[in-house]
């Protein structure tokens, strides 16, 4: 009887997935992006002043340990598709395959040093009901299966459906995501280095809003790490 990677294997052989940049067929060593498309991917450095670049937008708001993104965001460039396949599309899979591809990227370079525990920005259920999944809580099991670090899912939650924050303004951003969390699981947080993962960062407000209560927990420190950057 023949198995399911054969069937498998038969259905990428006539219908071979394609890269959700370019559109070209991907080799089989290839994940979501082709390699050329992975090269052209506009990375943000680990270095100043990308590195500032992002770190300036918590200054003066909150203590974050560190803070990074992977690529910039540029509405209309082919790469936002990246994002609009994650988010609107059902693609769980470019969230974990993008996760590992950051994971690579940033490890070499001692970022996840001392980190101890990775914690998505939560959903509201609503929310979470209406898309099937959580798209950062994909992108950080990508991360994680790199790092070994593990993922907590379950400590924070979102206890309010605020509206998207599309076309809103900086202090409209701010209101809106006021009080929206909340920790249930203080004691898995307590002392813990965490790694906030997100799937876009603008003004950084709903990071804030999330890692102001998860530092309610004693001994916390926080980091940032989102997969894209405006």
């Amino acid at each position: 009887m023949m198995n399911c990677n054969f069937w498998k294997s038969l259905i990428h052989l006539c219908f071979p997935p394609c890269c959700i940049v370019c559109g070209n067929a991907l080799a089989g060593s290839e994940e979501c992006l082709c390699i050329q498309c992975l090269q052209e991917l506009p990375k943000i450095r680990n270095v100043s002043p990308d590195k500032w670049r992002i770190e300036k937008r918590f200054w003066g708001k909150m203590p974050i340990e560190n803070a990074m993104s992977h690529f910039l965001y540029i509405k209309g460039n082919d790469f936002d598709k990246i994002l609009f396949e994650l988010k609107y599309h059902g693609r769980k899979d470019v969230g974990k395959t993008m996760g590992r591809y950051v994971a690579r990227h940033l490890l070499p370079e001692g970022f996840f040093e001392g980190i101890d525990l990775i914690v998505p920005i939560p959903l509201h259920p609503d929310r979470l009901k209406k898309r099937g999944y959580n798209q950062s809580e994909w992108i950080a099991r990508g991360i994680s299966e790199i790092t070994k670090i593990p993922v907590n899912t379950d400590a924070v939650c979102r206890t309010i459906s605020n509206t998207t924050q599309t076309k809103r303004s900086m202090q409209e951003r701010w209101n809106n995501v006021q009080g929206i969390f909340s920790v249930k699981d203080k004691k898995a947080l307590e002392g813990q280095h965490i790694l906030l993962v997100d799937d876009v960062l603008t003004t950084g407000a709903t990071i804030l809003s999330c890692a102001s209560r998860i530092l309610e927990a004693k001994g916390t420190r926080i980091s940032v790490l989102t997969l894209a950057a405006v």
